[in-house]
């Protein structure tokens, strides 16, 4: 199976690395690309030759958000539509955070919104320095919903409540206090730190680890369909707002929205 927007390549390991492949939109996370990520995260999932994912960027950017063209239809479409659009985004980041393999996070680049929620699902991440990473949504009126609970799970609720209302940068070491990142190397050590994470499963039972994960996923903060539900109805609720309007069409018209200071 190709897609448009990503690739997915499996090595003679069992090593599959899939790769956002929307290098001149910074790999932002458009309607198309949340199709197929879900798609491929269904293959991969039933791919019994498939031992480790690898999830990574191409180009210099890992994920920029939510693609400008989406953002516009969300702001045409009605709050069924926006549900329905919210709907599947969720879908997305639920099937690679229980995809039964591990997934490593190669963050070669900056992260923003939803490219914070896809370091998220991941179950151990690395980046480089020099990266920036930022929960941008509240500059446009809106709040980083839908992929909050993956969010709140990774990095707890005291360290999430330093970036998640703010919408500030932050660096790769602060990224790594946050716990987002397990730890960030320079830009030509990161294959090494990759292949370092990658080995040890090669070592392990493919069903041991998949039973482990599913445990794991049990006995830690347990997304249900009820956090899901929750945070696409507070999406929606937000998208409905004169905030939100005000600020993505702030945005588009390259001024300032109403306020900021």
């Amino acid at each position: 199976m190709t897609w448009d927007t990503i690739t997915l390549a499996t090595d003679a390991r069992g090593v599959a690395t899939l790769t956002l492949n929307r290098v001149d939109k910074h790999n932002a996370l458009s309607a198309q690309m949340i199709e197929d990520l879900t798609e491929a995260a269904a293959q991969v999932d039933r791919d019994d030759s498939v031992r480790v994912v690898i999830l990574t960027g191409a180009g210099g950017s890992f994920c920029a958000g939510g693609d400008l063209a989406w953002m516009q239809d969300q702001m045409r479409a009605d709050a069924a539509t926006r549900a329905e659009h919210a709907g599947k985004l969720a879908g997305m980041l639920g099937a690679l955070n229980r995809l039964s393999k591990p997934v490593i996070g190669r963050v070669q680049g900056q992260a923003f919104g939803g490219g914070i929620g896809m370091i998220a699902v991941c179950d151990v991440a690395i980046g480089v320095t020099g990266a920036k990473f930022g929960l941008t949504e509240t500059r446009l009126g809106l709040i980083p919903a839908t992929i909050g609970p993956y969010v709140l799970a990774r990095m707890g609720e005291a360290m999430a409540r330093r970036v998640f209302m703010s919408a500030r940068l932050f660096g790769a070491d602060e990224a790594v206090t946050l716990g987002l990142l397990a730890k960030a190397v320079a830009p030509e050590d990161l294959d090494a730190a990759i292949e370092a994470e990658v080995k040890p499963y090669l070592s392990c039972a493919p069903g041991a680890v998949a039973s482990a994960k599913a445990l794991a996923l049990t006995l830690g903060a347990g997304i249900g369909p009820d956090a899901v539900s929750q945070s696409i109805d507070a999406l929606v609720a937000r998208w409905e707002s004169p905030e939100a309007a005000e600020g993505i069409a702030a945005f588009f018209d390259k001024r300032k929205a109403t306020w900021m200071r």
